[in-house]
Formats: C-alpha cells, structure tokens, sequence
C-alpha cells in the first residue's frame, strides 16, 4: 500500500512522526509537498477508451497514483516558489491552474482521504459547527455573529457585559511592520460605542466563559485524545491561552472527557464526514464542558510531547486501514 502525504515543505515534526509510524505498518510513503508543484514536481493524467493513468514525478521518484491507497490531506501551498519576476496577471493564473489541476487529480484518486478536501471546507464553518454540537447535544456557548452594532450591545447586555470578540478565520494583521496574530479579545463597555468597523467586516461575539480548564480533544477516526491545560495561571492566556502557549507547552495534562461529551463529539465529527478534528473546549468552574469549536486540520505535535498522546500512531492506523473510520473516500 502507498500513502500519499499532502503537505508542504516547511510543516512541521508531525509530517516525520506520521511518517514512521506508517513505515513501521509497512506502508510506502510519499510526501507530496504541494508548494513544489508546479516548479519542481511534474504530474501527468491520462484519460482514454483504454482507462486512465496519472502520475507524480521528481528528482527522486515516480509515484503511479493509481497505487496510492489513502490520502492525507494535511497542508496546502500550491504553487509557492512560481518566480517573483511573473506578472502579477500570470502569475495568478498560473497558480489557479495549478491548483485546479492538483486537487482535480487527488480528487479523482478512489483512494481513502483522510479527509476529502470538500469535507473539510465545509467543516470549516464555525456557525454550522455550533448548530450541529448543540443539535447533538453538546453546550455551546452563547453566540453573535454579524455586522448590526445595535445587536452586539444588545447580546452585550443580555451577557451582563461579559463577552469577548473573536474571528471565524485564522489570519494576523501587520503593524509596523511587525506580523500579529489576531486572539480572542475582550470587549470593554468603550469598546461598544467603536463598532463602526463591522461595517467593512462583520465579527463573532462570545459569551466570556469563567474558566476552570481549558480542553483540545483531537479525534481520530472512533478514538478521542484529550489534554488539558490550567490557562487561567497566567495573566496574559485567561482570555486565549495561545497568548501564552510557548510557556504552557509543558504544561498540558492528559484529560478523560466524561462520556456522554465524548459521544457527542464523535457524533459531530462524523455528521461533518471528518476522521479528524482537533476540538476546543471550556470547563467552568462548576464543571460544564463547553463546545468552542472544532479544526477539521488542527495542530497537535505538542500533544505528543506533552502529553505525549499517541496521536500520530492512530492518524498512521486510520490511514492503513486498521482503525475504524468514517467513510471510504
């Protein structure tokens, strides 16, 4: 069998440690790192009365896609080193084409993916993820989502002026010259009156959760991996841990999720046609589990040092074919 690794080639340690422990299964690995395509990796798709045959090619290998069992599809940066010298016009087209063509060819792999790319867009969406966990019965936190000044003070108040600011995307803004990540906030009584923003985006509003611990659950395949971490022991990671995450890292605990929270998640993450997710929760002080939300290609490789949850063993099971999963393509 052969396990094709969708990647790129500055990701990080989890690529290598997924990698031996499909090597140690017996599988054949190639890593496909997509920024390499189409510069210094060359595909080839056939299609004809007499069947079809596409291919991968590089320095070192060729790689006959219809060997190819199952797909991970962990990062994506097609078309990354197309020369700074092309025109702005061409340059684009070049990169659209050459995503096209990539996802295209995976696409139409009947191999396994581990997920398929149009599951994991769809996931994606954070507004669906909070109406299907609360459908299937998980807590949820109390949510506002839009670009209505009036209804941000309105649910401000019925929150008793608790709530933080948040984005459904990840992205960071630059000032002075210096690249930022943008974190959960939140948001002041002033804060209320300088709405006038949302009127070139709109933004997600949360109830702001007292905090006893702070979760991320990562489900692969049938199996959940918890850790939790004390975030409220340092000032600057109460409102986001990830303000602090570099001196917490060490600090995450395994953590059993009570049962009836364990099911639900599983539920989520197959209703949404994942076998991964790597899911965020509160819990307060009175001990409720809060649904925040789930990443469809979340992180983990700090898990497996601390921790050390054998995340990459089960991702190396479900890709194989040992392990139970949702869905076969």
């Amino acid at each position: 069998m052969t396990i094709l690794l969708l990647t790129k080639t500055d990701d990080n340690e989890c690529v290598e440690s997924v990698t031996r422990a499909l090597l140690a299964r017996g599988a054949d690995v190639y890593r496909l790192d997509s920024d390499r395509f189409p510069t210094d990796l060359t595909m080839s798709v056939e299609r004809g009365p007499a069947g079809s045959r596409a291919r991968l090619r590089d320095a070192s290998r060729v790689v006959e896609l219809e060997d190819v069992t199952a797909v991970w599809h962990r990062r994506l940066a097609i078309a990354a080193r197309l020369p700074e010298t092309m025109k702005p016009d061409l340059k684009s087209a070049s990169r659209q084409e050459s995503i096209a063509t990539l996802l295209g060819c995976l696409a139409a792999l009947p191999a396994f993916k581990l997920d398929p790319l149009h599951h994991l867009r769809r996931a994606k969406n954070k507004l669906l993820q909070l109406q299907l966990a609360r459908d299937l019965g998980l807590e949820v936190p109390r949510t506002l989502t839009g670009n209505d000044p009036a209804s941000v003070r309105e649910f401000s108040d019925a929150c008793s002026g608790a709530i933080v600011a948040k984005t459904m995307t990840s992205f960071a803004v630059t000032e002075d010259d210096e690249e930022k990540v943008v974190f959960t906030t939140p948001v002041a009584p002033s804060d209320l009156e300088e709405l006038h923003g949302l009127a070139y985006s709109p933004m997600t509003f949360q109830e702001n959760l007292p905090k006893r611990l702070e979760l991320r659950a990562t489900v692969v395949g049938k199996r959940v991996f918890t850790a939790s971490i004390d975030s409220q022991r340092l000032e600057r990671a109460r409102v986001d841990w990830r303000r602090s995450g570099l001196e917490l890292v060490e600090d995450w605990q395994s953590y059993e999720l009570p049962r009836e929270v364990e099911r639900g998640l599983l539920e989520l993450v197959e209703t949404l046609g994942l076998n991964y997710g790597a899911a965020d929760f509160v819990v307060t002080p009175d001990d409720r589990h809060v649904f925040l939300e789930v990443n469809p290609v979340g992180e983990f490789f700090w898990l497996e040092r601390y921790p050390g949850l054998t995340i990459s063993e089960a991702i190396a099971d479900v890709l194989v074919g040992n392990a139970s999963r949702t869905g076969d393509s």
